[in-house]
Parts: C-alpha cells; sequence; structure tokens
C-alpha cells in the first residue's frame, strides 16, 4: 500500500511515504515555518521514491487535535492534493499518531498529551489491539490538568509535551509513568493506523478531511476574527 501522510498539527512538520513496509520521511521542528515547508518535503519523497500522487492509494491527515493554523494547513494541503490526484483522505488522530511508537515498543496502555494552551491539555488514552495498533480507550478530551483521569485502572505509560507543560499538576500521578515528554506526533507513526483504518473503510473524500479541533469555541472565535 502506498500512503502520504501529513501532519503539521505542532510545531513540527512532519511528512511520510509509506511504500509497503518501506517508508521515506521529513520531519522537522520549525514553528511557523509550515507552509513553506510542507509542499517541498512532499516533492522530495514523491521524487525520492519515483512516483507520483495518482500512485497512492491515499493521503493521510493528521487531522487533531493540536494547533488550530497548523491543523488547517495540514487540511488544506492534504485535501488539495487530494483533489488532484483523485485519491481519498485517512484522518488519523495525532494523539494516536503520538502513542503509536510506544504501543509498538510493548507499552499497553497509552496516555498521548499535549499543550492546549490556555492552562489546557489535549488527552487521550490508546490501549494496544492484536495487530500492536493504537485504539481509542475512552474519548479524546480538551481539560485542565486537574480534570486528568486514566479511561481505566492499570499501568500506563504518559507520552507528549503537555506532561511537560503540566509537570507540577501531573508529576507523581498514580498509575502513569511519563517515558518522553518531549516527543511530537511524526506522520510515519500515522501509516499503519492509517492502513488499518483504510482497510475499514474509513477514507473519506478530499472534501470530508476536516480537522478535529476538540476545542470548537477556540476555533470558532479564531475563525470570525479572520
Amino acid at each position: 500500500m502506498k500512503l502520504l501522510a501529513i501532519d503539521t498539527s505542532t510545531d513540527a512538520c512532519s511528512v511520510a511515504l509509506g511504500l509497503g513496509e518501506a517508508v521515506l520521511e521529513r520531519h522537522q521542528v520549525a514553528p511557523r515555518e509550515h507552509t513553506k515547508l510542507v509542499l517541498p518535503m512532499v516533492s522530495e519523497l514523491l521524487a525520492e521514491a519515483g512516483i507520483g500522487l495518482v500512485d497512492l492509494d491515499a493521503l493521510v491527515l493528521g487531522r487533531g487535535p493540536g494547533a488550530f493554523t497548523g491543523l488547517r494547513i495540514a487540511a488544506g494541503v492534504v485535501q488539495g492534493l487530494a483533489f488532484s490526484a483523485d485519491r481519498p483522505v485517512v484522518p488519523v488522530s495525532t494523539l494516536a499518531m503520538l502513542a503509536q511508537p510506544w504501543i509498538e515498543k510493548g507499552h499497553a496502555a497509552v496516555i498521548a498529551a499535549l499543550d492546549a494552551r490556555m492552562g489546557e491539555l489535549y488527552w487521550g488514552g490508546f490501549k494496544a489491539d492484536a495487530q500492536g495498533l493504537a485504539v481509542l480507550a475512552g474519548e479524546e478530551a480538551v481539560l485542565p490538568p486537574s480534570a486528568a483521569y486514566l479511561p481505566e485502572a492499570g499501568h500506563w505509560v504518559g507520552v507528549g509535551p503537555g506532561f511537560a507543560a503540566y509537570a507540577d499538576a501531573l508529576s507523581g500521578w498514580v498509575g502513569v509513568e511519563v517515558v518522553d515528554s518531549l516527543a511530537l506526533p511524526r506522520a510515519r507513526h500515522a501509516l499503519r493506523l492509517a492502513a488499518r483504518d483504510f482497510a475499514a473503510g474509513l477514507a473519506v473524500p478530499a472534501e470530508g478531511a476536516q480537522p478535529v479541533y476538540l476545542r470548537n469555541r477556540v476555533a470558532q472565535t479564531i475563525a470570525e476574527r479572520g
């Protein structure tokens, strides 16, 4: 399966091309540089692989949650590429992307947390399925650290900059071992998740590739400001 994944939900601009088991990737932490970097990254990967957009089975959108502007950039780029090549899109949670590498390392339960600003976290718990892929446990949420919760009892590992941003409030949390408080979502970690969802019939047409903000009130306010 050939998949092109794009994520700009955080300070990282991340693009990955999956060609069966092989993965080509461009990933750069460059705040406010996403619009300059993302399309050249796409072109470089396609050229390196010697294929065009029409050779893809689908595009993959890092659909959020994350930074409002970054989500709009990724959605706009993915929609444009999907329209031009007449290819479907598989939206993948950025929190699932954050959890996936730790599930692949053998952890059965992972809490992924991003800094949502305004004193809040983007928060989601994921369990490993039989194929070693992240499956959401409960719901993704935007919440203050004081309201953070475990979807179910047991030992969980925590990953993501939300744990660094609110270290005082979350340190020593019973049931969570923070293993990486600096990791950002990488597009390569969306590829296996997207392949599973594509096979399950969860791809959408280009116009259906929409970001997920969680904090709709903030998104609407920003949109109203233009």
